[in-house]
């Protein structure tokens, strides 16, 4: 019998996902199904519940529902709870469990793109659940100062887009927010004028390839970097965890290396 994993959020026409997780499947011989289950925002507690009842062995957590998903979680891990945000649970002896890939993940696109944030001045746009692992991890390796971008900025610490216009020149600004996704690939969350005021651009977005944020950054001669590694990263790391093994780098990279062939070169 297959084993069934799984990602639930909102709106999942655009993630692949299942893409990942299937080939990992295919090079490693894990006899496994993954899915996706686009869930409505008051449904989300029955559909960790579900975990249980279908025996689900473990599930992904995507856009908008990283932070809300972690009050349904029976147990939540240190680094999740000091992060704020899940991105992973697992089906443990009947009691679900929460983790955050998406440091790990993080850290993989860093090494991946050759980028010291060492006593770096760093702009985080949005503050989602990815946006605070990503923070998390930036707090956890010596970055000079870390400077996050709300539309309603409320807690000590966060800008307003506003406020971002006005300054000084920092080195990596690094786009949390969905603006620039796919179907809506048109729109940036800052413009040029903002973007100017760095030295690196990271867009956590992988569709399209190049946002607009992106292609704004290059043309400014900015070094960029989109999510894409990122995503098969914590994919990777999720799939260690609910099935306690250890994965090659040399097969992650294989694994990125198609995918972004499957999906920016058809």
């Amino acid at each position: 019998m297959k084993n069934l994993f799984g990602l639930i959020g909102e709106k999942l026409g655009h993630s692949y996902s299942v893409d990942i997780h299937s080939l990992l499947y295919k090079k490693l011989d894990i006899n496994a199904h993954y899915y996706t289950f686009e869930i409505e925002r008051n449904k989300l507690s029955s559909a960790v519940d579900s975990m249980k009842t279908l025996n689900i062995k473990g599930l992904n957590v995507t856009i908008p529902y990283k932070t809300q998903v972690m009050k349904y979680i029976d147990c939540n891990s240190s680094e999740a709870k000091n992060i704020g945000a899940v991105n992973t649970i697992t089906l443990e002896n009947g009691r679900t469990h929460g983790y955050n890939t998406d440091y790990f993940g993080f850290k993989g696109m860093l090494y991946k793109y050759k980028i010291d944030i060492k006593d770096k001045k760093i702009l985080l746009l949005g503050t989602g659940g990815v946006s605070k692992s990503i923070k998390q991890y930036l707090l956890d390796n010596e970055v000079k100062d870390i400077k996050t971008a709300s539309r309603n900025p409320e807690n000590q610490g966060e800008m307003s887009y506003e406020d971002i216009k006005k300054s000084e020149d920092m080195d990596i600004i690094i786009n949390c927010t969905p603006v620039g996704m796919f179907p809506n690939i048109e729109n940036s969350p800052v413009e040029s004028s903002v973007i100017s005021k760095f030295k690196i651009a990271l867009d956590i977005i992988y569709n399209p390839e190049k946002t607009e944020f992106l292609k704004i950054a290059e043309k400014l001669g900015l070094k960029t970097a989109n999510g894409l590694y990122m995503l098969v990263v914590q994919a990777i790391k999720s799939e260690e965890l609910w099935n306690n093994i250890k994965i090659e780098e040399t097969v992650i990279d294989e694994i990125y290396n198609e995918i972004r062939e499957q999906i920016y070169e058809k």
